[in-house]
């Protein structure tokens, strides 16, 4: 496949999993499925917008430059019309950098969110009665939350798709670095007897 077709197809796998990282970041707004009652009662790292602002909006720029790249006419420079290709994959390792960049920073909280726990009403305050993970393997330790309901599995459950779609978004983006490599040195398959 050629440097530019394999852009393209990771261009197109990375929009639609921006798209569910928003949806997901956006859903744990809402703890349990209902309208949080004060701002405050909602976990901290949803406020860090890993899902829509990392694995959202930085992401849609790096697929938009890949789903560019198989169509990229650009005439060349110097006469030579695959200077002009090598460039324009050249470029998208920049992007492929932002978009792990992006999909870390989403990786990193959604697991320390996953670690940290929901933050919920224990019947005296609202508080992270989870600390160290201990809730992951014991699930009697989840009917400490008693407000929001079904917060537990609300929060495990919208962060770890976070958790995995941004692990997604970082492998793939880190398939274009590599993509990108090759169409730096050898040019597109159109330009370049070298890579096809």
């Amino acid at each position: 496949m050629c440097t530019g077709g394999c852009a393209k197809c990771l261009g197109i796998t990375l929009i639609p999993l921006a798209v569910l990282c928003t949806l997901a970041n956006i859903l744990l707004f809402f703890p349990g499925g209902k309208v949080a009652e004060n701002k405050l009662h909602i976990t901290d790292e949803v406020w860090y917008f890993g899902g829509i602002l990392g694995s959202g909006v930085l992401m849609i720029f790096p697929a938009l430059v890949f789903l560019g790249l198989k169509n990229n006419d650009c005439c060349g420079c110097c006469g030579n019309e695959s200077c002009g290709k090598r460039f324009a994959m050249f470029s998208s390792i920049i992007f492929a950098a932002v978009g792990v960049l992006g999909a870390g920073y989403c990786f990193v909280l959604s697991a320390v969110a996953i670690n940290k726990g929901p933050k919920c009403y224990t019947g005296t305050d609202w508080t992270y009665p989870f600390q160290d993970g201990n809730y992951l393997a014991n699930h009697t330790l989840w009917n400490e939350c008693q407000s929001p309901e079904n917060i537990v599995p609300w929060n495990l459950t919208f962060f770890s798709l976070l958790l995995i779609m941004s692990g997604i978004q970082a492998v793939l983006c880190g398939i274009q670095v590599v993509n990108g490599l090759f169409g730096t040195i050898c040019g597109d398959c159109k330009c370049c007897g070298c890579c096809g």
